[in-house]
């Protein structure tokens, strides 16, 4: 074989391998959103609990979620979720967006909230997959 075609397979093997640990960080998530299913909903056909539906969140400004009535302190957090946001805030609500209503002590394991959020991420805001 030449260099050109060692570099390929090496790149072809290395987008496999990460493809393949995000899938199981998301199904790792997908087991951690069990603590979530009280309160929060995601996927198609989801409405608002207690809290919010999680649909779309990559990327919803906070206190946004049509139909969900939410604090002033998250409505006026001024926060646009991403991952980094998200991870600060699952560690502790409260000390993220003081006065939310989100009573939940957090997700202190860095690499349980890693996979939460490639869960939650991994959802459009239409409950649908993303491929």
């Amino acid at each position: 074989m030449n260099l050109k075609t060692l570099s390929a397979l090496a790149v072809v093997t290395s987008l496999a391998t990460a493809s393949s640990a995000l899938a199981q960080d998301a199904a790792a998530g997908k087991t951690s959103f069990n603590k979530c299913l009280a309160c929060h909903a995601i996927g198609e056909g989801a409405k608002n609990k207690v809290g919010p539906e999680l649909n779309g969140l990559d990327g919803r400004h906070s206190g946004t979620a049509p139909d969900y009535n939410y604090s002033d302190a998250n409505k006026n957090s001024g926060i646009t979720w991403n991952k980094d946001q998200f991870l600060e805030y699952i560690k502790d609500p409260k000390a993220k967006i003081p006065g939310t209503k989100m009573a939940f002590a957090g997700i202190k394991n860095e690499t349980e909230a890693n996979n939460l959020w490639a869960y939650v991420s991994s959802f459009d805001k239409d409950g649908k997959q993303k491929q």
